[in-house]
């Protein structure tokens, strides 16, 4: 559902402007500029007339910064109570000028913007509700404001515009294939999760995000395992926001795709995967590392390398349910070992995240823990590193033969095929064949020297060669 803002201050005094303006334009000769929106499910052609920058309002429910309000939770909880107040507005201005993963820093995104308009003026009118409320050109209208420009071009929308009109007209010009910056990965998931809220179907959801249907459902298990990892990570005062994932998009699909695929044969080994893979992220090692980790990553090569207080925090054996007075058995002992030491890591990530409000002692003992985490599961890649190499060579050679066979099965096709149409160039098939036999000459040969203990298809193999001589 939609949160109703309300109007803001000079709602009035900017409704009469745009009837003012909306009759010049009207009234004026020549074609009149007009911009086409997605409105109720129909394309609908607004009117562009130019507005004071300075009159108009950023819209406090626009996707584009919705998990970056969470950043300074003291000003977001007065931008939830005003939103149109000078100090709420400002910092939805910092926000639309800020880096998605940190907004202590401003985007390049955001420079190439302000300085394309700098240099090409705008091209591309806003949109405004009547009342001044942006629905669209939010960042053009904060990057105006920075560059001193008086006006700016925005479409207008009808007088029964609401709220849920808004959400849905911003995402629909959003999700547009043109020059437009972007949503963030976070926000886009919020978007996603907040047209299934409405009660979407995955499949519609995916047609309108131009996305598989697939997709949508991982970016929906995605954003349901952030809000977990929010949670186990609240610590007092502490706890991470979803802005602290922004960063780490294509190994959270990776995640969920070889999660998906280890469920499939085990849902504990899964878990197991995912726990070990999720610490792994939070201590910020690259995608190529996070693949190295398996289901036994845990066990066969951090475990040893884990210090003793990483190591005490054991996971109950059983779980009571509130308000039955009974208990069940919890999650396997391995998994539930796993999910605390995640546990560890996100606390002490929370605890390191919230330096300003935080105790000296705590912050010590937060950056100690996440350090020597860290410098474990460091050291204990190198040796899975190590052992993924060697199993990738040892299955080279198989994989390589099994990729002749399927040659070899199409190529059996192809000369049915040649033969019905009497295409087939003989001499060129022989001299090919030739090559074959000599090829599997040679693997014989190897074969021999390399297998102690010849199986089925090896031993044929040799014997075929050894009746050949």
């Amino acid at each position: 559902m939609s949160k109703d803002f309300g109007r803001p201050p000079q709602a009035e005094g900017n409704q009469e402007l745009v009837r003012l303006r909306l009759a010049e334009a009207n009234a004026a000769a020549g074609p009149r500029e007009t911009l086409t929106v997605e409105w109720r499910g129909a394309p609908l052609h607004v009117e562009v007339i130019d507005m004071p920058v300075a009159s108009l309002y950023y819209n406090p429910g626009t996707h584009r910064v919705r998990a970056q309000r969470s950043y300074d939770p003291a000003q977001n909880s007065q931008l939830e109570a005003d939103p149109w107040s000078s100090a709420s507005q400002e910092y939805l201005q910092q926000l639309l000028r800020a880096l998605p993963a940190d907004p202590a820093r401003e985007d390049p995104d955001y420079h190439v913007l302000r300085d394309s308009l700098q240099s090409f003026k705008q091209t591309d009118p806003g949109l405004i509700t009547r009342d001044g409320v942006l629905v669209n050109g939010n960042t053009r209208r904060a990057a105006l404001a920075e560059l001193g420009v008086a006006n700016i071009r925005v479409g207008v929308l009808p007088e029964s515009c609401t709220w849920a009109d808004v959400d849905a007209v911003e995402l629909s010009l959003q999700l547009r294939r043109d020059h437009r910056r972007e949503y963030s990965y976070v926000n886009r998931l919020l978007a996603i999760e907040e047209q299934f809220s409405l009660g979407r179907q995955p499949a519609d959801i995916a047609r309108e995000f131009r996305i598989r249907t697939a997709t949508c459902e991982q970016d929906l298990w995605i954003l349901t395992c952030l809000r977990d990892l929010i949670e186990r990570s609240r610590d007092g005062d502490a706890v991470l926001r979803l802005l602290d994932f922004e960063d780490h998009q294509e190994k959270l699909k990776e995640l969920h795709r070889r999660y998906v695929k280890e469920s499939a044969v085990s849902k504990e080994s899964a878990d197991l995967l995912k726990e070990t893979r999720l610490t792994a992220i939070l201590l910020g090692f690259s995608k190529t590392d996070v693949r190295l980790i398996e289901p036994d990553f845990k066990a066969r090569y951090l475990d040893k390398r884990l210090p003793q207080e990483l190591k005490s925090a054991e996971a109950p054996a059983a779980v009571a349910i509130p308000g039955l007075g009974r208990t069940v058995r919890a999650a396997d002992p391995k998994v539930g070992a796993a999910q605390a030491l995640t546990d560890s890591i996100l606390k002490a990530k929370a605890v390191e995240g919230a330096a300003e409000v935080v105790a000296v002692h705590r912050l010590t003992a937060a950056s100690s823990t996440f350090q020597s985490a860290r410098a474990a599961v460091e050291s204990a890649l190198e040796p899975a590193g190590k052992d993924a190499r060697v199993r990738k060579r040892k299955q080279a050679a198989p994989d390589r033969i099994s990729d002749a066979c399927q040659d070899l099965e199409q190529g059996i096709t192809d000369l049915v095929m040649s033969r019905a149409s009497r295409s087939l160039d003989e001499e060129v098939l022989d001299e090919a064949v030739v090559k074959l036999r000599d090829t599997l000459g040679r693997l014989a040969a190897e074969c021999a020297r390399s297998v102690s203990e010849p199986g089925e298809g090896v031993a044929w193999l040799l014997d075929a060669m050894r009746q050949k001589d």
